[in-house]
């Protein structure tokens, strides 16, 4: 948190906590609460509550207070306190809708079409696992692993699919949202189902194959890796080897020599090389991903790893695992609208 800003208006008051660039909170004529001065795609979090004694109440879309109108000096006065908490979410992404076609040297043609979601910049830290989890465990939830990290700001592994759908859903209600995944209506909180997904709801989720590889791309089409065509270890943590030469020219093989040190996994913390054109880190090695893709008794999972060579990290290349197992090369990442 680098500045905090408080701004009076009448028996109104907005709290505003920023990240980076100072954010000016204002209401508009037809009485919308206005945030400007945010980065493009950046995400906000309203809060409200009528009085400071009260539990702050999410709001996750634009506040309009209907028969409203602003007097001669463009101020609302309401007839009771109203005090609101706006937070930017620095870890968070916008991803636009749309379409990204083109021919993968390796894949063929291909086409994929989204609509506009949010997904995490990068892979669930260890330090975000545990405080979710500590907070679901009180709260009706029971996992199968309690996942491991190599430091709390290398990815969360040894999670199986189920436990991060149930991670998803205690992140969800955890922060106001509504949760996405249930079994038979209610909250999917325990046991290993095959929970049904509302993808219309605020919640939380684990992206498709398509969001997660429209994503991966960046705005690049084309190409095997969300920045071009061609792998080193500069710009992911993977287990070259020459076989792929054509396309893994790194010039270390075998395991990223930044990140080797004993013992295993060989992680590396997250955002520790370069993002693609969308703000996303580690769209290629360090974890595998899990996805909300089921094929059979299998779920999909995205992004290659740390121990697997580059193939697995090109953005078309797809891996299926038994939703039960968990291993210290597979984590996840979270989407949302």
């Amino acid at each position: 948190m680098k500045k905090l800003m408080v701004l009076l208006v009448a028996l109104l008051s907005f709290v505003v906590i920023v990240q980076a660039e100072e954010i000016v909170m204002s209401w508009s004529s037809n009485g919308v609460v206005m945030a400007e001065g945010m980065a493009p795609g950046a995400f906000c979090k309203v809060e409200w509550v009528s009085t400071l004694d009260q539990t702050f109440t999410n709001v996750t879309k634009t506040i309009v207070f209907n028969d409203m109108v602003a007097d001669s000096n463009g101020v609302i006065r309401l007839g009771v306190p109203m005090y609101f908490r706006v937070s930017v979410t620095s870890g968070i992404v916008s991803i636009p809708g749309g379409t990204n076609g083109g021919t993968d040297a390796d894949f063929g043609a291909y086409s994929l079409t989204v609509d506009s979601f949010y997904m995490d910049k990068t892979e669930v830290t260890k330090e975000h696992w545990d405080e979710v989890y500590n907070w679901a465990s009180t709260n009706g939830y029971i996992f199968d692993n309690i996942g491991l990290g190599k430091a709390s700001t290398h990815p969360v592994q040894m999670v199986n699919w189920y436990d991060c759908v149930k991670w998803c859903n205690a992140r969800s209600e955890k922060d106001g949202r509504t949760a996405c995944y249930t079994v038979d209506g209610s909250v999917y909180k325990t046991g290993q189902s095959s929970p049904d997904c509302n993808f219309d709801v605020n919640g939380y989720r684990l992206p498709t194959n398509d969001e997660w590889e429209y994503a991966a791309r960046g705005g690049l089409s084309s190409q095997r890796f969300p920045w071009g065509n061609t792998v080193t270890h500069g710009q992911a943590n993977y287990y070259s080897t020459i076989e792929y030469g054509s396309y893994d020219i790194s010039p270390t093989r075998g395991y990223n020599p930044d990140y080797d040190d004993s013992p295993t996994p060989y992680t590396s913390s997250v955002g520790s090389f370069a993002a693609n054109g969308y703000g996303l880190y580690d769209m290629a090695g360090n974890v595998w991903e899990w996805c909300n893709t089921v094929g059979g008794t299998s779920r999909g999972m995205r992004g290659g790893c740390w121990s697997h060579n580059a193939r697995y990290s090109r953005c078309g290349s797809k891996g299926f695992d038994g939703p039960i197992w968990s291993h210290d090369y597979l984590g996840f990442r979270c989407v949302y609208r």
